[in-house]
């Protein structure tokens, strides 16, 4: 066990504090990030953030160091943001049918966005869309384990993925243009 993760994870094992700081320090971007992407709004993604730093921590001696430790932290906090997604929303409420289908392709310019740019118009995703678009895209979901996973219908899932994609869409072209926009005012 030659590996600094390993090395890492067995101080943690330990409950040894530098070992635990030392897997905070490296591994707390990528799983704030998850946070965000599942999370309401960015407090809540740092309540989720913290219990499942808290979680892994506890959980630590259940790793048999098989298969690739961060994703088993990543599957840690997908399904504690999923579980504290259900425990607050109900899919049968449908205050996602309010946003248009536009599903046009008016616009297919190359524009290139910024991680934080894409990340913040994921986060204005309505919440049933912004779950489904994660599971899939992101963590590379089927639409039958999103569907088992947030108790929906598999033809719901599909829809609520295809009505993310549009609603993206809209929203990176309004960006595109803002941004279009303001070079144009600022060569004046």
């Amino acid at each position: 066990m030659g590996n600094p993760i390993e090395k890492i994870v067995l101080l943690c094992k330990k409950k040894d504090r530098k070992g635990q700081e030392l897997l905070y320090q490296q591994f707390s971007p990528i799983l704030f990030s998850i946070c965000l992407r599942y999370a309401d709004n960015y407090e809540d993604a740092q309540d989720t953030f913290q219990e499942g730093f808290i979680l892994i921590f506890n959980k630590i001696d259940q790793y048999n160091f098989e298969g690739s430790f961060e994703g088993w932290m990543k599957k840690i906090m997908v399904n504690l943001s999923l579980d504290k997604y259900r425990k607050n929303h109900n899919f049968s409420n449908n205050e996602i049918d309010q946003i248009p289908d536009l599903s046009s392709d008016e616009d297919n310019d190359e524009f290139d966005y910024e991680y934080d740019e894409i990340l913040s118009v994921i986060q204005t995703l309505p919440s049933q869309y912004r779950q489904v678009f994660n599971l899939y895209v992101i963590e590379d979901y089927s639409h039958q384990e999103i569907a088992d996973l947030l108790q929906i219908s598999v033809g719901t899932s599909k829809s609520n993925l295809s009505r993310a994609r549009s609603f993206l869409k809209q929203k990176l072209h309004q960006l595109k243009s803002q941004v279009n926009n303001e070079q144009v005012r600022s060569s004046y």
